[in-house]
Formats: structure tokens, C-alpha cells, sequence
């Protein structure tokens, strides 16, 4: 019988987990297999490996402990890869040379499937004084798009995607520059973007007083305040970017404030980090600990938990010892500090065993006693740890027990430490768990709320056909088991249907005993005003969160996707409201379209840089239902050495355009090529390759003729637009499996089909 309680669960773990060998055969013939081979290889560091194996292959039989997704896949196969999930950078030195060192340092870092994290607030703004070479900086931004042009290279030569987070203090001259910058959606598309917000910048804009932006000493500009922190507001109001991150608060919270400074997170914001920091993240699967789900007497085992806990936090101190590292200095700092990142997932779930809707108050009293639970059990078998193998060797008892979160940690727990020390610095973080949920039978991701209570996807079958599946969350699939068809209660709340407020609150409750922080996503309505929406940051800052994350489905951001029309209905949600356009309807056609005697059409003249001749693109549009939309590109040029690619390329983008639809993709494919020999810079943007600027001129055209919004952006809307095939799917295709899945979860698009996630 299989241990998978859903179907969606077997193909997550067949596709992103299963060990194989490289032509794709299994080595792991069943999941026992793979909890068996993570088991082994982290307990071979202890002294009596068999024993530590079968403790930790029972934490993780039936997903009750979810180590993360680089653990699961890496751990015991011997490959060159790490199994840390995130890092954050070295500090960026203020010179040429430095800087691309740091560069080099993020590619090896990438390569090995590791996300960063930087703080750019270190390089001069756009216009300073460079000294001994008479010129004026470009400023951090330039900078961002190079290591934006490398993210994309390591991902075009088929490495395992690694995320970025760019982070820049709210002080820096050109802070500015960095809140709008995402305001050209094709521009920094692989880094999620935060502000390092001060406590000196909050007071100065609750008092609405001037705000000094300085580099180095420098007064550059001085501003109002409360100005500055609307330009911030507006931007994420209309783009989702940038994140906040109140970064004083982290640094006064930190266990470890005596021996480091934090200036970065980790692509999804839980883990804030030194320079050189690693994350090393895992989940307790509270929905798996949960007895007598949906009676009176419904509870988590919390002596279940307590010994849970205790083995995973021994299992994730060991990957410190068996994993990889890509830099000597990241091996360093996990080896001096110990730090991990234990979590949770299945909290709404678990909540809804109990009978409490997520976000009430009751529902936030007992996220708060459960995670405080966590982080005692956490603390204690960390101490247990030290008293067998040493304290972390950075630890300082006094100054340890005077940090961070242990200024409200049980007094017990405080005099065990004095006594033995500790063998982790840092313990609990809460990370984004889209797939491993999957993974899990499907429970609630994180400490968010459920998304959905049931969905269908589409399963591409071996002979190519497609059958309908319905996914079902975890807690409403044992409401189904124990009581059939009968109605779910008004408890069961969804992502869609609670008010931001109610995020804030369940978000300020988990934090209080998180000693890093938290991956969570806010989510607000469309027509939520400015200033409700302004409000929901201030709630976050003045309820203790220590950063905010909000999703504002627009035209720009995208919709998220309505649940199926058979799904399982929440009290107040339409199930069979129609699904919202990314800027239009795509249309879908089983035969091309016919091609008239005659086009009317455009044709640009391109000139490379480094090429003596130019390229002349010619571009013929059609016009369907009064609308105009390209229909076929004629690629031309005297320099024969492109003469194979040309010709090859105008019969296949021609051919995808002859189909209709959204075919917006095909520039996003063209401009996301990267040339390994080096791109140039035209027009004062940096273009990678010659098939990228192709791909910007078929963008010019289509923004011309009405067919685009505009640059980067999706199909213009149009009522009046011939619409093909009513039954065609909606919004962005997920790039790992093609499937019209992509919700916002944890501030990363993910994919509910195949647990493909922004965030790697």
C-alpha cells in the first residue's frame, strides 16, 4: 500500500526527490527508500550510526519531520551539491575589483543550487566621485543587472535554480532608483527586492520629519520621510516589490548580536543572515501530530512533538557536518555558528482539527503555544547536543544569554544553557513549504492559511494524453473520510476570504518565538484602498513582525487562480467565479490560422554592436476580431555566419505565431538567452545576446500595434478580441511543467500542479 496520501504527492516526490541514476532510472524504488538513504547519511556522523538511523528514519516515516527539499533530494547520494538551501554573501566591497569578485563568489555559489542573498547599500550611488580614474559610479542598480544577466546564465546552462534577494538600506542615495526599479517588469526578474528599514525611519515617518539619504559620510539628499515610505508603499501596492524588512529589529533580536551584523536575507526573507550565512531549513508537519481530529477532544500531541523536535533538530545539526559548501568562508561561518532553521508546516490544518478558524484570536493564542512549545523543545535538545558534543564555538554564555530571544525564554531553559551551553546559535525559522507540502499529502503550506480546499490539475499522461485530477488539502480530505458529503463549518476559512488584518495577527503570533523569521505571504483584494493597504505595514510593524511581505493580485502582479468549480467551498467563497486574465484572454487553436494574400507589416534594422552588418527584422501582423496580432517574422542579414540560426528561427517563431494565443512568451524565451561569449550594452541597457535583442524588437513591434501593454507586460486587454476556445487555460504557464497553476504562496509564485516555486 503506498504511504502517499494523495496522487500529486507520488509524482512531487518522483520528480523533485526520487534518487536515480543520470538516464533517469530509480534508485529509490519507493519513498521507504529515500527516508532510508537521508537517515543513514546524516546519522553516519554519530557514534552509533545504526541507532541514530533508526531515530531519524522514524521522525521522517509518514512526513511527520520534512527536512527541505536540497536535504531530501542530496542527502546520501553522493553528488557535489549543498544542502543548505539559501546564502547570504560576503559584504560587497566599494571598488571594481571587489565587486566582481563577490560576482565570481555568487556564480560558484548558484552553480551548486545554493539562493543568495546581498545587500547592495555598500556600493556608492549613481553620480559619486570615482577617485584616480576621473568618472562618476554607476551606481548599485548597474551592478544588480549583472548579477541578474549571471543568475540567468547558470540557469540557461540547466543548474538546479537558485534564487536571489536584493537588499538596500532605507539611507542609501539611491534607494529610490531601487524601489521603482521593478517598475520595468523585464528588468531584475531573478531577484525578489527588499528595503532595510531602520527604527529611526519609522519614527521619522510616524512624525512625518526630514529623512537624510548619505553614503560614506555624505549627505546626498534629504527628503520627507513619510514621502519616501509611500514611494516604498506605492511601489509594492502596484508591483508586490519591494519587500520591507525592519532590520534593526532583526539585529536587536539575534541571538548572535555580539559577533555579527545582518544586512540580508535569503531569497524568501526567513532566514537573515551574516555575510557568509547559510540557511539550513526543516519542518514539523503539525498535521500529522494532531489526535482525534475534529472532536471535542481534538489536540496535539505535544509529548509527540517535544520528541520530534528533539530528533530533527539532532538531524539538522548533522547536515552541518555532512553537506557541501561552495566557498570555504560558508563552511566556516555554519561550522562556527551551528545555526538552523526549524519550522512548521500544516498549521492551518492542524488548526482546523481543532476546530479554530485561522486568524481568529484563539486561533493566534494557540499558533503562539505551539511554536513556544517548539522553540523550548528546540532550545533544550540544542543543550542536550552541547553537553555531548560541544557548545556552538562562538558561544559566549553571558553574552548569548543576554541577546535576542532569550531575554523571554523560560527561565529553565536559560540556567541549562548557563550551565552547559548550546550547540545551535539560532533554532527556529518558518519557511516557504509549497512543494514538500505537496510532498506531505497536500497539507497547509507553512503557517499560512489553506489556499484552496480542493482543485483539479491536469496530469500529462506517458502517451501524451492529459486526464483531470483533484487535489484535496489534507485536513478537509479527513473531513471527507470521516463524515462523507456533509458541509464543511464556518471555521474553514481560506486564503482569499480573510482580511489582511487576520494575516498580520497570525504572522505577529508564530514571530514571538521565531528566533529568525518567517516566510509569509499577506494576502490583500485587489480593491483594497492605498491607505488600507499603507495600514497593513504599519500593523506588521507595530505588532512585532519583523518584515512584510504583501500579494495585491493586479494587472501588473497577475491574478491568483480561482479554486476549481467541483471544489470543496469555503463559507462566502464562489467556486465557480470566473477565473481573472493576466491582461487578456489566451487563446488556444488546434489548426493555424490562414494566411491572407496580403500583410501589412513592419521591419526594423538592428545593428549588433560587434557584427559589421545589420539585421533587418520583418514582422506581419493579422487582424482577428477587429484586433491586431502578429502573424509571421522574416529574419534577414548579409553576414552568412547567422544564416542557419535565421532561417531556423523565422520558421519556428513564425509557426508559434500562426497558432495564436498568448505568444508574449516568445519574447520573454528570445530575451532570457544569454550569449556565453557576452553581450552588449545598446542604448544604455545591457542586452545579453543577439537573440535577446531580436526578442526586444518582436517586444517594440508588439507593443506598437496594441498587442502588449507594454514592455514585459501582458496580452493588452481587448473585449472585443475573437476568443477561440472558451475553455482555454488562464494567466502564466508554469515554466517546469506548462500547467496554468501558478499561485501566489509565501511570497513566491509556485506551482500547485508540480511545486515549482520562484523561490528554487
Amino acid at each position: 500500500m503506498s504511504r502517499f496520501a494523495a496522487p500529486i504527492a507520488e509524482q512531487i516526490w518522483d520528480m523533485k526527490y526520487r534518487f536515480k541514476q543520470a538516464d533517469g532510472t530509480p534508485i529509490d524504488l519507493t519513498v521507504e527508500d529515500s527516508w532510508r538513504r537521508i537517515a543513514r547519511d546524516l546519522a553516519r556522523v554519530e557514534q552509533d550510526p545504526a541507532h541514530w538511523e533508526e531515530k531519524f528514519y522514524a521522525a521522517l516515516e509518514d512526513f511527520k519531520y520534512l527536512p527541505a527539499g536540497r536535504i531530501t533530494a542530496g542527502a546520501g547520494t553522493a553528488r557535489q551539491v549543498t544542502l543548505f538551501n539559501c546564502f547570504v554573501m560576503g559584504t560587497i566591497p566599494d571598488s571594481m575589483g571587489g565587486i566582481f569578485d563577490m560576482l565570481k563568489e555568487a556564480a560558484l555559489t548558484m552553480q551548486q543550487g545554493g539562493g543568495i542573498g546581498y545587500d547592495f547599500s555598500t556600493i556608492r550611488p549613481r553620480g559619486a566621485d570615482v577617485h584616480g580614474v576621473a568618472a562618476d559610479a554607476s551606481g548599485p542598480l548597474s551592478f544588480m543587472d549583472v548579477w541578474d544577466a549571471m543568475c540567468r546564465t547558470i540557469m540557461s546552462a540547466g543548474s538546479r535554480r537558485g534564487a536571489m534577494m536584493a537588499t538596500m538600506r532605507c539611507d542609501h542615495p539611491d534607494i529610490e532608483h531601487f524601489i521603482t526599479a521593478k517598475s520595468d517588469p523585464a528588468r531584475l526578474r531573478m531577484f525578489n527586492m527588499s528595503v532595510l528599514v531602520t527604527d529611526a525611519f519609522m519614527e521619522a515617518v510616524k512624525a512625518d520629519g526630514p529623512w537624510e539619504l548619505v553614503f560614506d559620510g555624505k549627505i546626498y539628499h534629504t527628503v520627507q520621510a513619510r514621502d519616501l515610505w509611500n514611494k516604498i508603499m506605492q511601489a509594492t501596492y502596484d508591483y508586490a516589490e519591494p519587500g520591507v524588512i525592519f532590520i534593526d529589529r532583526i539585529n536587536a533580536a539575534n541571538n548572535l548580536s555580539y559577533v555579527e551584523t545582518i544586512a540580508a536575507t535569503n531569497p524568501c526573507g526567513e532566514q537573515p543572515l551574516p555575510p557568509y550565512g547559510a540557511c539550513l531549513l526543516g519542518s514539523i508537519n503539525l498535521a500529522r501530530l494532531v489526535a482525534e481530529p475534529f472532536e471535542t477532544a481534538a489536540h496535539l500531541d505535544e509529548d509527540a512533538l517535544q520528541e520530534l523536535v528533539a530528533t530533527a533538530v539532532r538531524m539538522m545539526d548533522n547536515v552541518v557536518d555532512v553537506s557541501k559548501f561552495p566557498l570555504a568562508e560558508q563552511e566556516a561561518e555554519a561550522q562556527d555558528k551551528r545555526r538552523i532553521g526549524l519550522g512548521v508546516t500544516g498549521l492551518a490544518d492542524a488548526l482546523l482539527m481543532l476546530g479554530l478558524r485561522y486568524g481568529s484570536d484563539e486561533a493566534a493564542r494557540q499558533t503562539e503555544r505551539w511554536l513556544h512549545a517548539i522553540a523550548r523543545a528546540a532550545y533544550l535538545a540544542s543543550v542536550d547536543l552541547a553537553k555531548e558534543k560541544g557548545a556552538f564555538p562562538l558561544f559566549d554564555t553571558e553574552k548569548y544569554l543576554a541577546s535576542g530571544t532569550m531575554q523571554q525564554m523560560d527561565e529553565d531553559v536559560r540556567d541549562a544553557i548557563r550551565e552547559h551551553g548550546i550547540r545551535n546559535a539560532l533554532l527556529t525559522s518558518i519557511a516557504p513549504t509549497g512543494t514538500i507540502s505537496l510532498y506531505a499529502g497536500n497539507v497547509s503550506s507553512g503557517i499560512e492559511p489553506v489556499f484552496a480546499y480542493a482543485y483539479t490539475r491536469k496530469v500529462l499522461q506517458k502517451d501524451g494524453s492529459r486526464t483531470e485530477e483533484e487535489v484535496v488539502d489534507y485536513a478537509v480530505q479527513m473531513w471527507r473520510n470521516k463524515f462523507g458529503d456533509k458541509e464543511l463549518p464556518e471555521f474553514f476559512v481560506n486564503a482569499q476570504t480573510l482580511t489582511p488584518a487576520d494575516h498580520v495577527k497570525m504572522q505577529a503570533a508564530a514571530q514571538k518565538w521565531i528566533d529568525s523569521s518567517i516566510s509569509k505571504t499577506i494576502n490583500c483584494p485587489e480593491d483594497i484602498s492605498f491607505d488600507d493597504f499603507k495600514d497593513v505595514y504599519m500593523q506588521a510593524w507595530d505588532q512585532g513582525c519583523k518584515g512584510c511581505t504583501t500579494y495585491r493580485p493586479n494587472d501588473v502582479t497577475g491574478s491568483v487562480l480561482s479554486v476549481s468549480e467541483n471544489s470543496d467551498k469555503a463559507p462566502g467563497e464562489s467556486a465557480d467565479a470566473p477565473q481573472e486574465v493576466q491582461g487578456g484572454d489566451v487563446i488556444y487553436m488546434s489548426e493555424p490560422l490562414d494566411r491572407p494574400q496580403s500583410l501589412e507589416g513592419s521591419t526594423y534594422k538592428l545593428k549588433w554592436p560587434d557584427s559589421e552588418h545589420a539585421i533587418y527584422l520583418t514582422i506581419n501582423d493579422i487582424i482577428i476580431g477587429g484586433r491586431r496580432r502578429p502573424f509571421e517574422v522574416f529574419i534577414n542579414s548579409k553576414n552568412m555566419e547567422h544564416f542557419a540560426w535565421t532561417v531556423a528561427l523565422t520558421r519556428m517563431i513564425s509557426a508559434v505565431f500562426r497558432r495564436g494565443g498568448d505568444v508574449s512568451f516568445v519574447v520573454e524565451e528570445l530575451k532570457a538567452v544569454f550569449d556565453p561569449r557576452g553581450g552588449a550594452w545598446v542604448q544604455g541597457k545591457y542586452i545579453p545576446s543577439i537573440l535577446a535583442a531580436i526578442g526586444g524588437v518582436i517586444e517594440q513591434h508588439m507593443v506598437a500595434i496594441g498587442f502588449l501593454e507594454g514592455e514585459g507586460m501582458g496580452l493588452k486587454s481587448d473585449p472585443q478580441a475573437q476568443v477561440v476556445n472558451m475553455d482555454a487555460p488562464r494567466g502564466k504557464a508554469c515554466p517546469s511543467c506548462g500547467q496554468y497553476d501558478m499561485v501566489m504562496i509565501e511570497g513566491c509564485m509556485t506551482c500547485r500542479s508540480c511545486g515549482h516555486s520562484k523561490c528554487g
